[in-house]
């Protein structure tokens, strides 16, 4: 599965430029779409998300620094502000405005190419939901998250206030150790080894009311000079 093309939106009044940037755009691998003005601009992203917009600033009625900085109130799709104006005075009440990046008139398409994609790079990539199981099934035994309730079969089984911190941990680090040491302090007490060796204790307890085979842990695994890891099915 490829990923899909980055849309970009051009706002500029004149249509020459919306055309010729329109085709060299999509010549590159982007999807394109045109406004002529900035109340244009709003009615389409009223109803479509984009990557990226390249604005001219120069526009008839509201320019486009102050449509960025109306943006910026309510999205943080990046901006790409192109003007006849090189002057340093003006690249700042843009960047100030929240653009991305500044591209003065005439330019070379290759460099607003290059500039359009250094932006893109430096977007972050977007988060992959990955939604927590409510329910950690443990072999013969299951822990309801939000209940904080450790199940075999239809029986609860009682768990400490410790146990139940203990859960807690392992829970926010599913699949991944936690020392001992980070255990003993999550769990509100002093340092020590006298600490981590109560925390083996409490390991140990813990493993007796969800593991087939305490001894042979599958669960709540032992990862030798990192820690506890719990590792449900």
């Amino acid at each position: 599965m490829t990923d899909p093309e980055p849309h970009i939106l051009i706002v500029d009044d004149d249509e020459r430029i919306r055309g010729l940037l329109r085709k060299f755009l999509a010549r590159n691998g982007f999807l394109v779409s045109v406004a002529r003005d900035a109340g244009h601009a709003r009615r389409v992203l009223s109803g479509l998300e984009f990557d990226l917009i390249v604005m001219d600033v120069m526009m008839p009625g509201e320019d486009g620094v102050s449509l960025t900085s109306d943006l910026r109130t309510k999205v943080s799709t990046p901006v790409l502000l192109l003007t006849a104006k090189g002057e340093t005075e003006e690249r700042i009440k843009g960047l100030e405005a929240g653009a991305d990046d500044y591209l003065a008139k005439p330019f070379e398409p290759r460099e607003l190419l290059l500039r359009i994609n250094a932006i893109l790079r430096r977007m972050p990539e977007p988060e992959q939901e990955t939604a927590m199981p409510k329910i950690l099934q443990l072999g013969p035994a299951r822990y309801d998250i939000e209940r904080a309730e450790l199940m075999r079969g239809d029986e609860p089984v009682r768990l400490t206030a410790t146990e139940t911190q203990l859960m807690r941990i392992f829970v926010e680090n599913l699949r991944s150790p936690v020392s001992r040491t980070k255990l003993v302090e999550d769990l509100g007490r002093d340092r020590g080894r006298a600490q981590e060796r109560a925390v083996d204790v409490q390991i140990t307890r813990l493993r007796r009311k969800i593991e087939a085979d305490p001894k042979q842990p599958r669960y709540l695994q032992t990862v030798r000079g990192e820690g506890y890891m719990l590792a449900p099915d």
